[in-house]
């Protein structure tokens, strides 16, 4: 009888995935965690993304996010909440090109960077490039997106290409 195709040896790749997750889920320090997703976000997902965020800032984990709504204001919301010095908004422009929903929240936060050499630039581009910062100072990545979330998709592997954790959740 041949052995079940659930024994085959993993790629190798995937070994070393797996094992440094297995170690951040028992290394019991603090780590800087990034959360990046979409702005159009179903209203259980938000639930979801606050929850995550406030348990991790109970833990003592630092968040960082950009500041727009849905994902990332669901996060600065939760973090808030928690204690605000654990939290880092990283804007894409200036907090002038921000919306004024938004602008309310991001008013309360400790540690906000903003990129106003980035105003001249549409949305999408100087929000891929504020993803990329936000991935080279976080130790992991949260990203909740849709399956044609370009430029969430493009973190996603830039991340992994620089050895980070990520965790990819789909709202459809």
């Amino acid at each position: 009888m041949p052995l079940s195709r659930s024994l085959d040896i993993p790629p190798l790749g995937r070994i070393d995935t797996l094992a440094q997750e297995l170690a951040l889920l028992q290394d019991k320090g603090k780590r800087r965690i990034a959360f990046l997703g979409s702005r159009h976000v179903p209203v259980v997902a938000i639930h979801l993304v606050e929850l995550m965020a406030r348990s991790l800032a109970q833990e003592g984990h630092s968040l960082i996010t950009s500041g727009s709504q849905g994902v990332n204001a669901a996060v600065i919301r939760a973090v808030l909440e928690v204690d605000s010095s654990l939290l880092t908004v990283l804007l894409p422009q200036s907090l002038d090109r921000q919306t004024p929903e938004i602008r309310d929240l991001l008013g309360q936060v400790l540690h906000l960077i903003e990129k106003a050499d980035n105003d001249y630039l549409s949305l999408p581009m100087a929000s891929s490039l504020c993803n990329q910062e936000i991935i080279t100072r976080c130790d992991q990545l949260i990203c909740f997106a849709f399956h044609d979330s370009e430029t969430l998709l493009s973190s996603c592997h830039s991340a992994e290409d620089m050895g980070k954790i990520v965790s990819l959740l789909f709202f459809d």
